[in-house]
């Protein structure tokens, strides 16, 4: 049993923004696994399918990002898995822009969503894929950073980077 977790904000107004990176790569392992999202269940769109002959489900939380951890939480509960099995992917702004990194654990660091689950579940022992989207341009406040669309012209570069969380994320299965 396997949960992977995309983290992003619900609704069309940020469907391509910075802070959506995780539920892209959710519909990108959807689409590759043939994994339909299409469930409301446990504050999260989820979808419940298999992959190499074990339960996978791949769910974008709609509680909105930092409020994450909630529904993770409801997850694990209903799932009845250990938070190792939880893959989660989210877009962090500590490394460079298209960059993707896997840790196996560690601390939610400047991501409210992170510390959120971390918060939430008790532990800071699962595996996350993180994509970059580097630091905001000068005296642009963060938030506004992480909301705002990515520029039409930044978007092949991320969209190769949600392909390769995809296939670190497949790694992880």
């Amino acid at each position: 049993m396997k949960i992977v977790v995309g983290l992003g904000n619900y609704g069309d107004n940020y469907a391509y923004t910075f802070h959506n990176m995780g539920f892209l790569a959710a519909d990108c392992l959807s689409d590759r696994l043939n994994i339909k999202i299409k469930t409301r269940d446990c504050s999260s769109l989820c979808g419940v399918g298999s992959y190499n002959g074990e339960k996978l489900v791949i769910a974008k939380p709609l509680t909105y990002m930092n409020l994450s951890g909630k529904a993770v939480k409801e997850l694990i509960a209903k799932y009845k898995c250990a938070p190792s099995d939880v893959i989660v992917i989210f877009d962090d702004i500590d490394i460079p822009r298209a960059t993707v990194r896997v840790r196996q654990n560690g601390s939610g660091g400047t991501h409210n969503g992170m510390r959120n689950i971390i918060a939430e579940i008790g532990t800071q022992d699962f595996p996350r894929v993180r994509i970059g989207i580097g630091r905001p341009p000068e005296n642009m406040p963060l938030a506004d950073y992480v909301l705002c669309d990515v520029p039409k012209a930044e978007r092949p570069e991320l969209a190769e980077a949600i392909e390769k969380a995809c296939d670190e994320c497949i790694k992880l299965l």
